[in-house]
Formats: C-alpha cells, sequence, structure tokens
C-alpha cells in the first residue's frame, strides 16, 4: 500500500529509520489469499516492505493475484484501525514491490518495481534485455522503477543458475566495492547483495562491509541464507539497511506462528 507519509517509494525505502525487514512473497509458493494472511502477519510483526516475486515459476498470471490480494488485505487492515483511536492506520502503508523474474512477471497493482540489473550475470538478457522488454509495461501501468544493482553472491541458490551469475565469493572484497561504485555511477538507488533463496550460508559480512564502505549513497540490501535474527543483526551491524527473507516466512502454515517467529526476529535484528 502506497505510503503518504512520502512522495514516492523510494523516499520511503531511504526515510526508514535504522535495520528495516522485507518480507519475500513467491506467487509460485502460495496461493494469493495464504501470501496476503502472511503479509498481514509480517506487517504486525514489524515489516515495513514486501516483495512479490521468485527465480522461477512466476508470470503475470499468479504475479498479478498476489499483488491484488496483498494490497485488499492491507487496505482492509488500514480501514479496520481507522474504527480504533488507539491503531495508526499508517501503520498499514507498506508497500507492495515487484521483485520480479523477468518482463512477464508483472502486475500494475504494484506500489513499484525493483527495476533491478542483475550486474554479475553473464547473460545480456539480465543485464538489460528483460528490462528493455518491461519498462513499456511499467510506464502505462504507472509503477515506479526504482533503479536497482542486484548482485549475487556465493552460494547463489537457484537465483544464481537462473540468472546465470559469475557468483562474487567472500574473499572478493575489492570486487564487491567496484560494483557497488559501478551501480552507484549508474545513478541506481539500491544495490541488494544476494546469496540465494534457501542458501546455506547468507552474504559474508566482509562483502557487506566493503559495499557499505565503497557507497554511502546507495540503500543497500541483504537476503538469502538468514533464517533468524542473530544473523540478521550480523548483515545489519556490517552494513545493511534491510534484511530480506523468502524461505523463512514459507516455513509456517499458521499465520500467527509466523507473527510471532517475526517480532522476535526483527527485535534481535534491531537489538
Amino acid at each position: 500500500m502506497r505510503p503518504t507519509s512520502t512522495p514516492d517509494i523510494i523516499s520511503y525505502v531511504r526515510a526508514q529509520p535504522g535495520a528495516s525487514h522485507i518480507i519475500l512473497i513467491d506467487p509460485d509458493d502460495a496461493d494469493p489469499d495464504i501470501a496476503a494472511q502472511r503479509c498481514v502477519a509480517a506487517v504486525s510483526a514489524g515489516t515495513r516492505m514486501i516483495f512479490v516475486g521468485g527465480s522461477s515459476g512466476t508470470d503475470e498470471d499468479n504475479v498479478h493475484p498476489t499483488v491484488v490480494a496483498i494490497q485488499e488485505a492491507l487496505e482492509l487492515c488500514k480501514w479496520n484501525s481507522t474504527q480504533d483511536s488507539n491503531l495508526n492506520e499508517s501503520f498499514w502503508e507498506v508497500p507492495v514491490v515487484l521483485f520480479p523474474q523477468g518482463a512477464s512477471a508483472l502486475s500494475p497493482s504494484a506500489d513499484a518495481i525493483t527495476f533491478m540489473m542483475l550486474m554479475n550475470s553473464t547473460n545480456p538478457e539480465f543485464l538489460v534485455g528483460e528490462q528493455v522488454r518491461g519498462a513499456p509495461y511499467i510506464r502505462k501501468a504507472g509503477v515506479e522503477p526504482m533503479g536497482m544493482g542486484y548482485v549475487i553472491c556465493a552460494p547463489g541458490g537457484k537465483a544464481g543458475e537462473v540468472g546465470q551469475a559469475k557468483l562474487i565469493e567472500p574473499n572478493q572484497t575489492e570486487l564487491i566495492a567496484a560494483y557497488a561504485m559501478c551501480a552507484e555511477s549508474y545513478g541506481f538507488s539500491i544495490l541488494y547483495l544476494e546469496a540465494g533463496s534457501g542458501a546455506h550460508t547468507p552474504v559474508h559480512p566482509d562483502l557487506i562491509r566493503a559495499a557499505r564502505a565503497a557507497s554511502d549513497k546507495l540503500v543497500l540490501l541483504v537476503g538469502g541464507g538468514i533464517r533468524d535474527g542473530a544473523t540478521a543483526k550480523i548483515a545489519i551491524d556490517a552494513g545493511a539497511d534491510w534484511v530480506v527473507t523468502g524461505n523463512l516466512c514459507e516455513e509456517f502454515a499458521d499465520a500467527h506462528e509466523l507473527q510471532t517467529t517475526l517480532e522476535s526476529f526483527i527485535s534481535q535484528m534491531k537489538s
């Protein structure tokens, strides 16, 4: 849901104080109603942005209904909060942002899109090809594009495989710094360091520190292999502004259990 407190979504992204959490919803993993329930639980726990997308199995047929269901659920929660003077309706103004695998996984109902370049892909389709195909749709739909450099680090997981990425190893700190400088030079607003969905290890903190030191202008996102608040805190302490979790949220069939788990996760991350 588009926040009323800022003129655009990227301003909202930059304005969030301290450590912030993003839930990544994969429309190929859950039907729209389940996805919406997970998002309500996550926002209740303190999540401040929702990504919708995945490395594979997503297209307009499942992305768009998922985005619509999430938006409707947030709108209902916001309306309910107006009926109680003790509640803040702006709490539910959490952006729903596309995190697409390509030009076929879009929705006009999203608040924004991570208009990304997979910077270390060996396939030009992920550098500019899919972006060229998607740009006219995004412009027509009026979805806000947020320029993002996307860099996949070892172990890479499905994202690295699908994106045909030349993975960044933990000791390649000078290389990741160069990627950060490159992203800033391109005019991107965001740099996302990704270890891969379901990765057995997260992005190494040395890489996060090197990227942060190379650019104080980029909003730094880190995801992949982060399953608990202690691991998230390591990423935040190394310089991440936002932490992204996906698989963690897919483990829970019960929304209340997910909310309780994320409350503890976010509290530890911010400690």
